[in-house]
């Protein structure tokens, strides 16, 4: 996934929206910030695709999200103001498509099909079970935030479509809509 200024300033605006609209929601009227767990996703599994791979947390920092880094090529990252998986809210996770020499964990994502199984471990040791409700492939500049921030599930997004080789960037963005089936409480 290329760097892009735009993409990361859309994120943002989402995810300032989707913590006040969820702040708003659950006080009462009142805006309030939303309680923040000391749990957090560790692992990332869709077994149709053979994924398996480690989640690490990313923030905001000078006002764009962060990105997993390009030598880490098979880790994804949570947005941390983003829902805890298994917990009520949006909850978002970043890969990599690819890097400059290689596929990253996210090559295989839009080959993702309705009905398959996405788990998320965490650190509490539960699984969090989501089934994938649909696919879109969208052009960054019609990056749908109030769909991926605002309504409860699980988001995967990463770079897809044409490369623009003049930005340095994919045009697109493929996103994973997927609905809790199982709320954590087993053990991983």
């Amino acid at each position: 996934m290329a760097e892009s200024s735009r993409w990361s300033r859309i994120i943002v605006a989402g995810v300032i929206t989707g913590a006040v609209m969820v702040a708003f929601n659950r006080g009462g009227g009142e805006i309030t910030a939303p309680a923040r767990s000391s749990i957090v996703p560790s692992r990332l599994d869709i077994p149709s695709l053979g994924i398996r791979a480690p989640l690490m947390k990313l923030g905001v920092t000078d006002g764009q999200i962060e990105l997993p880094p390009y030598e880490k090529p098979g880790t994804a990252g949570w947005v941390k103001d983003s829902a805890v998986p298994g917990e009520e809210g949006p909850a978002v996770i970043l890969g990599h498509v690819d890097t400059k020499t290689a596929p990253a964990v996210f090559f295989k994502l839009k080959q993702i099909r309705e009905g398959q199984v996405v788990k998320i471990v965490r650190s509490d040791g539960k699984v969090a079970q989501y089934r994938v409700d649909s696919v879109e492939q969208v052009g960054k500049d019609r990056f749908p935030a109030d769909k991926v921030y605002l309504e409860d599930g699980l988001r995967l997004i990463t770079c897809g479509g044409n490369f623009d080789w003049d930005k340095h960037e994919y045009r697109d963005n493929v996103i994973v809509y997927a609905t809790l089936v199982k709320p954590a409480g087993s053990a991983a």
